[in-house]
C-alpha cells in the first residue's frame, strides 16, 4: 500500500537555511521567525509583533527560523513585502512521550491522545496545516489538524515548507498514475487509495471518462480545487463527480453532498469492463463510488474455480463474482442481493456482457435468503459471499464477527460435495485472523470441513502503507469443502 512520504514537487523548495541568532532588541526585520508554540520564558519579553499580516518573534540567544509558504529567506536579506504577506504555518507538537520515531519512520497519523492540545492547537479550523514537531522542537513535517477527530494530525509531507497548490497534488496524482498505468490497458481503476498514495483520506476511482472523487477528510475539502484542477490537467477526464458521502466525513465533522463539479454529468450507468464481463456502474445513486474494483483480483480467482460450475453470490451488489464466473465459463449464476437497484444493475450487465440467459437474481435479506436456500435444498459447486462491512470500527468488532461465522454456518451447507466456498471481508476491524477463525468456526457448525486454498486481498491498486495497518482492510478466504 519505494517510500511513500519521500519529497515530491515539481519545482524545488530550499531546505531551512542555517538559523541566525538575534540579540539586538531595537533590528527592524529579524532574519528569522520563531514558532508560535515556543514557551513563554524562551522568549525577550517584548519579542512579539505583527508585520505584514505574519507574526513575527525574537528570542534572544536563541536560535529560530523562518517558515512560509514561499520557503525559507536567506540570512542578512530584508524581509520581502511579499514575504511579509505569506501565511507562516503554525506549529503543533508531540507530547513528550509520544513515538515520534514512527511518524519518521512513515505511520502517518498522530491520535488525539498524542498532541499537545493548547489553545492556539484548539482555535485552529478543521483541515487547517501546520508544521508538526517532536517534543523536542525538531520539525517531522507538514501535517493537516483537525481537532473535532480522534486522528488530530495526518502527514501530509516530509518537507515542513511544502506548498498544497495544484502543483504539488500533480506530483501525487503523477505517482499514483503511473502505477495504475502499468497495471491496467484501460482507465478503470482506483487512481488514488488515500494514505497509501500520499494523500490522507483522499479516495478517486476512475471511470474511463469519469472520476469520482471522495474527499472524506477536512483538509481535502479545503483543497478540492487544486486537486480536482489537477486531476483534470493529468487525466484529461471529462467529467469529475463529488462524492462526499460515508461513515468517514461524519467523523471529520463533514456533511454529505454528492455533486458534480467539472463537466457534464454522466447521462446513465457507465459501462465498465472487467475480468471478460461487462459491469454497469451508478456513479450518483450506487454504493460507494459505483463499483468495487477491489475485489478484482479475487473475482479472477473465483472465476479459475466457476468454470463448468454453478454459482451462487451472495451480496453480489450489480453481479461482483458472478459475471466474472460467467465470463470464466460458468454454466450458471445465481446473484443474491437486499437492493432491487442494485440486481437490475447486475442485469444490465449480465446482457451487456452475453450471458443473460444464464445469470439469474434473488432479491432479499442475505441471511433469510441463504437459509431458505438451505430450506430447498440447493447446492451450488461455488458460493461466494461479500457482505458489507459488519465490523468498520473495534466497538463493532464482536457483532461483527458473529455475523461472519453465521455467514459461513449458513452458506457452507450449499456448497457441493467437494466444492469451493470464498467468504470475503472488508472490515477495517477484524484481522485477517480473527476473521479466519470466525470463518472457521461457522463452516464447522454448518456440518462441514474445509481446507484454506487461496487467502486474496485488495488489488495492487489498492496499495497498503506498510506501517497503517488499516490500508490493508479486504479479506477473501477461499475453501474447499469436503466431499
Amino acid at each position: 500500500m519505494a517510500p511513500l512520504w519521500h519529497k515530491e514537487r515539481s519545482k524545488p523548495i530550499p531546505n531551512h537555511a542555517p538559523a541566525t541568532t538575534i540579540r539586538a532588541p531595537d533590528v527592524l526585520a529579524p532574519d528569522v521567525l520563531a514558532p508560535d508554540e515556543l514557551a513563554p520564558d524562551e522568549l525577550a519579553p517584548d519579542a512579539r509583533f505583527t508585520r505584514g499580516g505574519a507574526e513575527v518573534t525574537f528570542r534572544a540567544g536563541a536560535k529560530a527560523a523562518m517558515r512560509t509558504q514561499g520557503g525559507v529567506r536567506p540570512k542578512g536579506r530584508a524581509m520581502s513585502e511579499d514575504e511579509g504577506q505569506s501565511r507562516a504555518y503554525p506549529v503543533v507538537r508531540l507530547k513528550p512521550k509520544a513515538e515520534a520515531r514512527a511518524i519518521r519512520h512513515g505511520f502517518p497519523w498522530v491520535y488525539a491522545d498524542e498532541l499537545v492540545t493548547d489553545r492556539r492547537t484548539q482555535g485552529l479550523e478543521p483541515g487547517a496545516l501546520a508544521v508538526l514537531e517532536d517534543g523536542e522542537r525538531r520539525p517531522l513535517g507538514l501535517v493537516t489538524v483537525n481537532v473535532k477527530s480522534k486522528i488530530i494530525a495526518r502527514m501530509l509531507d516530509r518537507d515542513p515548507d511544502a506548498v498544497l497548490d495544484q502543483a504539488w497534488f500533480e506530483a501525487r496524482l503523477s505517482r499514483a498514475l503511473a502505477h495504475r498505468a502499468r497495471l491496467y490497458a484501460d482507465p478503470f481503476y482506483r487512481l488514488v487509495h488515500a494514505e497509501a498514495d500520499g494523500l490522507p483520506g483522499v479516495v478517486i476511482d476512475r471511470f474511463g471518462e469519469v472520476a469520482v472523487v471522495q474527499p472524506n477528510a477536512a483538509w481535502a475539502e479545503g483543497h478540492l480545487s487544486d486537486l480536482v484542477q489537477a486531476l483534470v490537467a493529468l487525466t484529461g477526464v471529462a467529467t469529475v463527480i463529488k462524492n462526499g458521502s460515508g461513515r468517514s466525513r461524519g467523523l471529520e465533522g463533514l456533511t454529505e453532498e454528492m455533486a458534480v463539479i467539472h463537466g457534464p454529468g454522466p447521462a446513465g450507468p457507465i459501462p465498465v469492463p472487467m475480468n471478460g464481463a461487462t459491469y454497469m456502474a451508478d456513479l450518483l445513486g450506487g454504493q460507494k463510488t459505483g463499483l468495487f474494483f477491489d475485489q478484482r483480483e479475487n473475482h479472477r480467482f473465483a472465476a479459475r474455480l466457476g468454470t463448468g460450475a454453478t454459482v451462487l453470490d451472495v451480496f453480489s451488489h450489480v453481479g461482483g463474482f458472478a459475471l466474472a464466473a460467467l465470463a470464466g465459463g460458468a454454466v450458471r449464476a445465481l446473484a443474491v442481493d437486499a437492493s432491487a437497484t442494485a440486481l437490475t444493475l447486475a442485469g444490465q450487465g449480465a446482457l451487456a456482457s452475453g450471458f443473460a440467459d444464464r445469470f439469474e437474481t434473488r432479491q432479499g435479506d442475505a441471511f433469510e435468503v441463504l437459509e431458505a436456500l438451505g430450506a430447498e435444498g440447493a447446492r451450488f459447486d461455488l458460493v461466494i459471499c461479500d457482505p458489507p462491512a459488519f465490523a468498520p470500527a473495534k466497538p463493532a468488532l464482536e457483532a461483527g464477527l458473529r455475523a461472519y461465522e453465521r455467514i459461513a454456518r449458513l452458506a457452507a451447507p450449499l456448497v457441493a460435495p467437494g466444492g469451493y466456498l470464498i467468504l470475503c471481508s472488508c472490515s477495517h476491524a477484524a484481522d485477517l485472523h480473527a476473521f479466519r477463525n470466525a470463518s472457521a468456526r461457522g463452516i464447522g457448525r454448518g456440518g462441514r470441513r474445509g481446507q484454506i486454498i487461496h487467502t486474496g486481498f485488495a488489488g495492487p491498486d489498492h496499495p497498503v502503507l506498510p506501517q497503517l495497518a488499516e490500508s490493508s482492510y479486504l479479506k477473501a478466504l477461499a475453501f474447499r469443502l469436503d466431499g
